[in-house]
């Protein structure tokens, strides 16, 4: 049994895929919920788990399962800039942004919250990663402070000094990595996104 629910990983899966492992049983939701209730698998929402990693001996992606709780979704803004190290504080909600509605959840692994973007921005400057035995949907770098930006009200980057002191100070992120990011991205955000015209003044700072 625990041999079967190894195989799954780390990766979330739903009812009946759970309940499949065990044809044997009529009543393949009581196994499952027999499963949760002996903490071998880790209930995310109705109708979605993931194998406890005691079990499959592989740690959790709370990437992974942002992509899966709510799709379709990227993981961005904060979270991803701490993924790739741009930013120094630890981040302890998985934020992510959808086509959808706004959402958030609550798990035993972790909140999730999704923020809504147009259906034009979604799928400019994302990215997957590939690890061993899965790979998720992330913003790239650019996307990500995109993403942040547009969806902070209080941020209005009107003129050069405007970036370096949102950047250094409110954000904490370094200026040379912030130089080294690709403008095509901000170019295109601009056209497709909200907060045009701060999103533009990134791009003047960056081309200075």
């Amino acid at each position: 049994m625990i041999t079967d629910l190894e195989h799954i990983g780390n990766i979330p899966v739903s009812t009946s895929a759970v309940a499949s492992l065990f044809p044997e049983m009529k009543a393949g939701n009581q196994k499952v919920r027999n499963l949760e209730a002996a903490g071998q698998i880790i209930r995310l929402k109705k109708g979605l788990y993931v194998v406890s990693p005691k079990v499959s001996r592989v740690a959790l992606s709370t990437e992974l399962i942002a992509n899966h709780l709510y799709a379709p979704s990227y993981v961005s803004k904060q979270t991803a800039l701490r993924y790739y190290g741009l930013i120094p504080e630890a981040v302890f909600t998985t934020q992510s942004m959808t086509v959808k509605h706004s959402r958030n959840f609550e798990t035993p692994v972790g909140r999730f919250e999704y923020q809504s973007i147009a259906r034009e921005a979604f799928s400019i400057g994302i990215t997957y990663i590939n690890k061993q035995s899965y790979s998720f949907l992330i913003a790239t770098p650019e996307k990500a402070l995109c993403d942040m930006i547009a969806n902070s009200p209080k941020v209005n980057l009107r003129y050069l000094k405007d970036v370096e002191i949102y950047l250094e100070e409110d954000i904490r992120m370094d200026i040379e990595d912030f130089r080294n990011m690709d403008v095509t991205i901000f170019e295109h955000y601009a056209q497709a996104g909200k907060k045009a015209k701060s999103v533009t003044t990134l791009i003047r700072y960056l081309r200075k």
